[in-house]
């Protein structure tokens, strides 16, 4: 096979591809505009959505039930016999044990090989008893497992003032989310209502287990404290004053229902809306009532149905998608794909959220509105990520009004953290006692500041003329600098996972002005360099982000991951490195016949060691990026990336 550095035209090769990629994409884009691709997670969450239609004694939806049924079968590893949270990932009991509940309640033969194999796979990893809170939670809503294996969380906790050290608005909006409608349930303790009365008692030992946490460092004092008013609060559960405990539930309810969010849902993910349904339910809401009608419908947006297969989506991506699709088609360039990016961001200048104060303004006061969110509606929980992504685009193209790019800067600057970064929807949300709850185990309570969203602020700022030295940038720099890992890359926490975040570094430091021998910026060129694959590409297991943070997990190549690993090494001026020429080979020779890049390893992260997310545009969006950016980088007078990203 030619390569870049043998053809007589070296970008031959190149120009076909970001010409049959531009094309591809422009295919996928919508009438109105914008671009989203499916977003999948693990088996947990089509798991959830069959068991939900159970709980709520719904009609059995038989040809959608065996399309799931035929999704989560296919899934089931051919090598542990459970399910895991990733594409061949390891063993996970917990998405197992929901994966196998549903397939039941689906009609599988527990004698079925498939359930066999699952069950031992389950006894094998402690039984149904080593499953983690949320697990338990869902069994004991099917009386399919005891109350008393769940931590108590009290819906007066929604009453609680904000310097107690438990408060919601010291959680992340997810936790939230989630946790509210939750409170309710767990207060109320309904049983399902699905006639069939299945359980899952086959799958448990009846041994003593040590459950473990998922919180990266927990602190053996918080931890006992929190034990021991676990303790406490089982036994106070149901002598709590009357009065106190219906204003609770009924506080909980006006929490959720003003944040209901129309058909996109409470805080437009699967678990919260889920929860908000369930509420409604236990509290007696009937099927027509206005709120739990359209909490219902927001779960069936979520469905993705194909002609053999179907699942859930944990939630939606058009923001995301939209955003980076248009800075693709403008690094593609020619008059199309520019009148196409500039159709997406006529799409996207609506959805900023200018006029709602979200659950952010709990710790910044007076901060006015500005951002965008990651799905299509979100008001109450905008992100830094998206805002920022989408105003270097807008600032990209130089669009005229450029009020949306002043609000989005602004407000992104009223979220800086006191330690010079940014959490993707909080400022300051750092209070890591509470990943020490005990219905905190997969130890993602916060939302901390983190290098990739960072940095992706950082880029913004810097695009748009920040100078270096200012207090905040400066600040952020400094931020970036001290969050390096030792080799020299970044945690990537929304990506798999220090490639991404190293990509994501690369770019700001160069839209800073740092230069390509800033010691930051070498080491972590040198560390690009020395995990490329042999075949030219780059990979990351998301086994990288086990607790012991030993780095990165080598894994095949992948089309998002070695374009990320491209642009952040154009960004540092490498472009005309041996290493980005094998790189850009690599993707050249994947293309697929459709134009795009096919991608079944999942590359985004939602929780570390928890969920992780297989984005289907990633490898349709990044790869035209990273060849395009070649091509203009190799074709002008200078090797300077131009923008932040």
């Amino acid at each position: 096979m030619a390569t870049l550095s043998t053809m007589t035209d070296p970008l031959a090769a190149v120009d076909a591809a970001v010409d049959r990629a531009a094309s591809a994409l422009s295919r996928a884009q919508r009438a109105d505009g914008h671009w989203v691709f499916e977003l999948e997670a693990d088996c947990t969450i089509p798991a959830e959505y069959v068991l939900l239609r159970h709980y709520l004694g719904e009609s059995v939806a038989v040809e959608l039930e065996a399309k799931i049924g035929r999704y989560l079968r296919r899934t089931q590893s051919a090598e542990h016999h459970g399910w895991g949270l990733f594409h061949k990932g390891a063993f996970d009991v917990s998405a197992t044990v929901k994966a196998y509940y549903a397939l039941k309640m689906i009609g599988d033969d527990p004698d079925a090989p498939h359930m066999v194999r699952a069950r031992e796979a389950v006894h094998k990893a402690g039984g149904a008893e080593a499953v983690n809170v949320f697990t338990r939670i869902q069994l004991a809503l099917f009386d399919a497992g005891p109350w008393s294996a769940v931590p108590t969380m009290p819906p007066e906790l929604i009453l609680l003032p904000r310097w107690f050290p438990i408060h919601l608005s010291k959680m992340s909006y997810w936790a939230r989310t989630v946790v509210v409608p939750l409170l309710v349930l767990c207060a109320k303790k309904p049983v399902a209502r699905n006639a069939k009365g299945i359980t899952v008692d086959e799958l448990y030992t009846r041994r003593p287990i040590d459950r473990k946490t998922q919180a990266a460092d927990p602190k053996w004092v918080w931890t006992k404290s929190f034990n021991a008013l676990d303790k406490v609060l089982k036994v106070a559960e149901g002598h709590w004053p009357r009065s106190l405990h219906q204003r609770a539930i009924d506080t909980c309810a006006a929490w959720v229902t003003e944040r209901l969010n129309g058909e996109d849902g409470l805080g437009a993910i699967y678990p919260a809306m889920a929860n908000s349904v369930m509420m409604y339910d236990v509290l007696g809401y009937p099927e027509d009532h206005p709120a739990r009608a359209i909490a219902r419908q927001s779960v069936e947006n979520l469905l993705v149905i194909h002609e053999d297969e179907a699942y859930c989506q944990p939630c939606v991506s058009p923001v995301w998608d939209t955003a980076l699709a248009a800075h693709a088609m403008l690094e593609a360039g020619g008059a199309d794909n520019v009148a196409r990016a500039e159709a997406a961001l006529d799409w996207l200048k609506p959805r900023q959220v200018l006029d709602l104060e979200g659950d952010w303004a709990e710790e910044r006061p007076g901060v006015r509105p500005g951002g965008w969110a990651f799905q299509y509606n979100n008001a109450h929980y905008p992100d830094l990520d998206d805002t920022a992504v989408v105003v270097m685009a807008m600032d990209r193209a130089q669009v005229t009004d450029r009020m949306p790019i002043d609000r989005g800067v602004e407000w992104t600057v009223g979220l800086q953290s006191r330690n010079g970064g940014w959490g993707a929807f909080d400022a300051d949300n750092d209070y890591d006692y509470l990943n020490n709850l005990p219905f905190a185990d997969h130890g993602a309570l916060l939302d901390p500041p983190t290098a990739d969203v960072s940095a992706r602020c950082v880029s913004m700022l810097a695009q748009l003329g920040e100078r270096l030295d200012s207090p905040r940038m400066a600040a952020a720099i400094a931020y970036l600098r001290k969050e390096q890992e030792p080799e020299g890359s970044w945690f990537g926490r929304w990506g798999v996972n220090y490639i991404y975040g190293t990509w994501s570094v690369l770019c700001a430091l160069n839209a800073a002005g740092l230069p390509a021998d800033d010691p930051a910026v070498a080491r972590a060129v040198g560390w690009l360099k020395a995990i490329q694959n042999p075949d030219g590409g780059w990979g990351e297991d998301c086994d990288s982000y086990a607790l012991d943070r030993k780095g990165h997990v080598s894994a095949p190549s992948t089309a998002s991951q070695t374009a990320w690993a491209l642009l952040g090494l154009m960004a540092a001026g490498e472009a005309d490195s041996d290493a980005v020429e094998r790189g850009v080979d690599w993707l050249v020779a994947n293309q697929e016949a459709d134009g795009l890049w096919g991608q079944e390893y999942y590359t985004g992260g939602g929780f570390p060691r928890v969920f992780y997310l297989r984005y289907h545009g990633y490898p349709k969006y990044f790869p035209l990026w990273a060849v395009a950016r070649y091509r203009n980088l190799k074709r002008s007078n200078t090797r300077q990336v131009a923008f932040g990203m």
